[in-house]
């Protein structure tokens, strides 16, 4: 598995059981892409979702052709709070 950070940039109202929860976090890597993060998080975190513009680390299992993590989710906050560089 790897790890890498994203900054939240909105939420993905949840659906179903979640309904009334977050669903999903809207992050942007710091290269640029953007995508949803949902699996990995925990009824209270999609209750008290991490704050728009923390950074969060997840995990994922390689990249798609896009240069989308494949399996990413949700692993924590990341509590250094400043950005991190592009790696790639």
């Amino acid at each position: 598995l790897d790890d890498a950070e994203a900054q939240v940039t909105g939420y993905a109202p949840g659906k179903g059981k979640y309904e009334g929860m977050t669903g999903a976090l809207l992050v942007r890597t710091p290269e640029g892409l953007s995508f949803k993060l949902g699996s990995g998080l925990s009824d209270a975190d999609r209750r008290q979702p991490p704050a728009v513009g923390s950074w969060v680390t997840y995990r994922y299992q390689g990249l798609h052709d896009s240069g989308l993590p494949r399996f990413a989710r949700f692993w924590r906050v990341r509590e250094e709070g400043t950005p991190p560089s592009p790696t790639r």
